[in-house]
């Protein structure tokens, strides 16, 4: 579901400028999801606040941050508010954790069919996270299983998340 004002537990979509987001895309690409418009997602939280991860790690920032962004919000179609209660609750314990640029590596090697020991925990590995893993593990802590196509957990990009929830 797409809402055009931001609440608290859902999801922003928006794009990453530069080096960083062309990465982004390629890793993307890698993984199936070809070259889109979404290299980011973050969570919303109360009082104008979200969640996202960054190269230094997890961070709460302020929401209105990315006010000049073109940013797509997204939620479940049935988010109950005590869901989103619950997904921003979940939130605040992984603010600090590593960003990890080598996730893309990973889920693209599981994409190919690559059997590379260890790599189905190195993906749900809650230690270091990609954005939309972040957003991913936060929602199925709080008890909402976004995918349900048989994935292994952490085998999530921003554009899986718009493809999901855009539907």
């Amino acid at each position: 579901m797409i809402h055009s004002e931001p609440q608290p537990g859902d999801i922003g979509l928006t794009q990453i400028p530069g080096t960083a987001g062309r990465l982004i895309r390629i890793g993307q690409w890698l993984n199936g999801n070809g070259f889109a418009d979404y290299q980011h997602a973050f969570l919303v939280l109360p009082d104008g606040q979200l969640l996202e991860a960054e190269p230094g790690g997890a961070r709460i920032a302020r929401l209105d941050s990315y006010a000049d962004a073109d940013v797509l919000y997204v939620s479940p179609p049935e988010y109950s508010p005590q869901h989103r209660a619950d997904v921003c609750a979940a939130a605040l314990k992984y603010v600090g954790v590593p960003y990890s640029f080598l996730d893309y590596l990973a889920i693209a090697t599981h994409r190919i069919h690559l059997n590379v020991p260890g790599l189905r925990r190195y993906v749900a590995a809650t230690g270091h996270m990609i954005c939309s893993q972040l957003v991913d593990q936060c929602y199925q802590d709080a008890g909402m299983h976004l995918f349900d196509d048989g994935r292994w957990p952490g085998y999530v990009t921003p554009l899986a998340l718009h493809e999901l929830l855009t539907a």
